[in-house]
């Protein structure tokens, strides 16, 4: 992983205001009684193309991790008919894509698949192997999360699948993958190298926005468990070694 303490300060302003456009997200995410994870997709020349949230509950499938809604708002045919759409207009924000002309916006829509080749993904807490995956097969370019994910994480948390192809120990390397004309030309667009991945970007803020979930009862639980009296801790211990922003 990429340390901040290498970046410069400037650089560092940027990458920390996209991270408090993800917490926005998982701030809504939370609202909506989701576990609070949230994401933004940005490209260099066009901004954020893609928001995320989490949104497994709302729509009962497990899939719908914050990633995967970001990536579907971007190849969606338009902002009004993704998903990422339709779950930020639950709050006041402002559209996921704005520009100040309209027909301009609409015809950025649907962006092509290799768009993700030059763009980094921002998130609350690092991608799971699921999503990891999916962002080594849309070819993403880079991931800032904030808090690392010790049960699931798919970039170091428990494996690296953003390193080394994707690949896993004990895959055979001759092994080959039968393709029709295309599917390979659909997955042209990939990248075959790694992708960068630096953690710790408002880690501290991640984490109290899932212990403020945690603490909080869960209507939609078949038997709700009691949780007026759990505490809401909000001092977080440091990373070995420092870190963090």
């Amino acid at each position: 992983m990429t340390n901040q303490e290498t970046r410069s300060e400037e650089e560092n302003a940027i990458h920390l205001n996209y991270m408090r456009e993800a917490l926005s997200m998982a701030e809504l995410a939370l609202h909506t009684s989701e576990t609070p994870v949230g994401c933004v997709i940005v490209h260099p020349s066009h901004g954020i193309i893609g928001r995320g949230m989490n949104a497994t509950n709302r729509t009962r499938n497990g899939t719908m991790h914050a990633e995967f809604i970001a990536i579907n708002e971007i190849l969606s045919p338009s902002p009004e008919s993704s998903n990422a759409s339709s779950l930020t207009n639950l709050s006041s924000k402002s559209p996921p894509f704005v520009t100040e002309n309209e027909e301009e916006r609409k015809s950025l829509y649907p962006f092509p698949p290799r768009i993700l080749n030059e763009s980094t993904l921002y998130v609350t807490v690092e991608p799971c192997i699921m999503c990891a995956s999916l962002l080594r097969q849309f070819g993403i370019k880079r991931v800032f999360f904030g808090a690392s994910n010790e049960k699931f994480g798919g970039t170091g948390g428990v494996l690296d699948v953003h390193l080394g192809n994707g690949k896993v120990s004990g895959i055979e390397s001759n092994e080959t993958v039968r393709t029709t004309s295309n599917q390979e030309e659909q997955m042209a667009h990939r990248r075959n190298g790694d992708y960068e991945v630096s953690g710790g970007w408002l880690r501290e803020e991640a984490i109290v926005m899932l212990r403020r979930f945690y603490v909080q009862e869960n209507g939609r639980a078949p038997e709700p468990r009691r949780k007026a009296d759990r505490v809401l801790k909000l001092e977080v211990e440091p990373l070995e070694g420092g870190g963090g922003v």
